[in-house]
């Protein structure tokens, strides 16, 4: 009897098994350019991204891993070449492993600098050995002193690669109801109201093109006129006005 496996929403007893000659055959369709080949082939092969997923299941969610890793598998029908003398499942597992080892590092959208992450590998390895001879953790002071890196460098190297949270992330549940970690944050300056519409305006000005996010920028943040932001970037205070407006329409609607 199959015992059935349900990864991802995938009843893994109901997906077909190829021998060897039956997947070279179907890749050899797919050259030829036959869809039909290539739908049945990913289906066969989907236990090869679910196996890739449960191994990196605990560092991202498990769905988005399935999508990409199914990515690594298309690309890897694609590159295949029966000159290479190997069974495809061995040409398939690094790029299904690559595609998705490239979606977890780069998953949070916060591109670190190849400096800032040195400073930060050099704080963890100095925070590691403190701990084991002094059997307690060390300040950000303590470390910054050992690597002999300025503490404010330390402490942002190590807030750059730390996890990012979801606001949205329940703190607390007793199954009907939860507790978001936005409603934990408290701010006497600004209600949950005012600082939402802050984190939409914030998204709303990111998505505009660059020449309206340039005008909003100088006429906001800077403080130059219309005038001054025409001589600036070398048009008229006509174009800047109808900047402006765009831009302050786009993120109107946006809200």
């Amino acid at each position: 009897m199959v015992r059935k496996v349900v990864i991802n929403g995938i009843d893994t007893r109901s997906l077909p098994k190829l021998t060897q000659s039956e997947c070279l055959d179907l890749l050899k369709r797919v050259k030829e350019g036959d869809k039909e080949a290539k739908d049945a082939l990913v289906i066969a092969n989907l236990r090869l991204v679910l196996s890739m997923v449960q191994r990196f299941s605990s560092r991202a969610n498990s769905d988005d891993l399935f999508q990409v890793g199914v990515v690594g598998l298309l690309k890897a029908i694609d590159g295949f070449d029966a000159k290479f003398n190997v069974r495809f499942s061995t040409y398939a597992v690094p790029m299904i492993t690559g595609e998705i080892r490239r979606f977890i590092k780069d998953g949070t959208g916060i591109k670190v600098s190849r400096s800032m992450r040195d400073v930060a590998y050099q704080a963890l390895k100095a925070k590691e050995k403190f701990e084991l001879v002094n059997s307690t953790s060390p300040t950000m002071l303590e470390i910054a002193e050992e690597i002999d890196v300025p503490l404010k460098d330390v402490v942002c190297a190590l807030d750059a690669v730390s996890e990012t949270v979801s606001l949205q992330e329940s703190v607390y549940s007793d199954g009907e109801d939860s507790l978001l970690l936005m409603e934990q944050l408290g701010d006497s300056k600004q209600s949950e109201e005012i600082w939402s519409t802050n984190l939409a305006i914030r998204e709303a000005v990111a998505s505009l093109p660059e020449k309206e996010k340039e005008v909003l920028n100088l006429r906001y943040y800077v403080g130059k006129t219309q005038m001054e932001i025409s001589k600036n970037i070398g048009i008229s205070q006509a174009q800047v006005s109808r900047l402006e407006k765009n831009a302050l329409k786009r993120i109107k609607e946006c809200l």
